[in-house]
Parts: structure tokens; C-alpha cells; sequence
């Protein structure tokens, strides 16, 4: 990977970061007062700016691993078991994101909601989840590219020996 490729997505992430931590920080409470002034319940109100706040949280901690892992990648190290945390945290992350958002639905369902945009959520939920499969691919991907850069060492070694 190229040092401009590594370096526009390291603007991407911080990019995200910054508006996500935007957002937590400034918005999450205006939403607050907005649907308090609106009316709405506490039992509606504070699960709906929970999921907010956790899925947001959940992007954030997916781009503190991939900027790990380009670091990895900078340093010619990502195929190594060190990686495997990163890949298993993007995982995790992602599948919670599924799971937070299919709550969104469950919770809107039984409301004012259209039914078609509570399956619209659903949608994307299982979306999300297809990703966090995704990532469950790559990282078998990964351990196989680990397992033959160990062998491929592990031959480097013997040819050394031997010259």
C-alpha cells in the first residue's frame, strides 16, 4: 500500500473521528432538548440517544483499530498475530453496531413510525451484520497470509542455513 493511499485514509479516519466526537459531544445534547421539548417519553427519548451515542462509539473505536492497522501495514508488520486484536475489534464492533441498530428498530416499532421505515432499519441492520461477516472473511484471510509468511520465514531460515 502507497504512502499517499495510507495517507488519505488516515484523513479519512480523522475526519470520522472528528465528526463523530462532533456529534457526541454537540449534537447528542441538542437532540435531547429537541425531543424533550417535543414531547417525547423518557422511554423513547434516552434508549433512542443510547444507540446514538454507542453506535457512535462503535465507529469510533472501528477507525482507531483500522489506523492501527495501517500502521501496521506502514511498518511491513500487519502479517503478524498482533493483528489479529485489531481485526477481531473491528469484529466486535461491527456487530454490536448491527445489534444496536436492529434495537432502534424494535424500539420504533411499536410507535408512530412508519412500518416501512422500521424494515428500512432492519435492512440496514442486516446490512451492517453482512459487514461484520466481512470482516470475519478478511480475517481468515489474514491468518492464512500469516501462516504462509511464518512458513515462508520459516524456509528463508532453512535456505540460509544451508548457503
Amino acid at each position: 500500500m502507497g504512502k499517499l493511499t495510507i495517507l488519505a485514509l488516515r484523513v479519512v479516519l480523522a475526519l470520522v473521528l472528528a465528526g463523530t466526537l462532533f456529534v457526541q459531544v454537540w449534537m447528542v445534547p441538542l437532540v435531547a432538548i429537541d425531543m424533550e421539548q417535543a414531547g417525547a417519553p423518557a422511554e423513547v427519548r434516552i434508549p433512542f440517544l443510547v444507540i446514538v451515542v454507542l453506535g457512535l462509539l462503535m465507529v469510533q473505536v472501528t477507525a482507531v483499530c483500522v489506523w492501527r492497522l495501517l500502521t501496521m501495514v506502514r511498518r511491513g508488520t500487519v502479517f503478524s498475530n498482533a493483528a489479529f486484536r485489531y481485526v477481531d475489534i473491528i469484529f466486535g464492533a461491527v456487530a454490536v453496531a448491527a445489534v444496536l441498530v436492529f434495537a432502534l428498530a424494535v424500539m420504533l416499532a411499536p410507535g408512530d413510525v412508519a412500518p416501512g421505515i422500521v424494515l428500512l432499519i432492519c435492512g440496514a441492520s442486516l446490512m451492517i451484520g453482512g459487514v461484520a461477516l466481512l470482516v470475519l472473511v478478511l480475517r481468515t484471510l489474514l491468518a492464512q497470509a500469516v501462516a504462509v509468511d511464518a512458513e515462508a520465514q520459516q524456509l528463508r531460515n532453512e535456505l540460509g542455513e544451508v548457503i
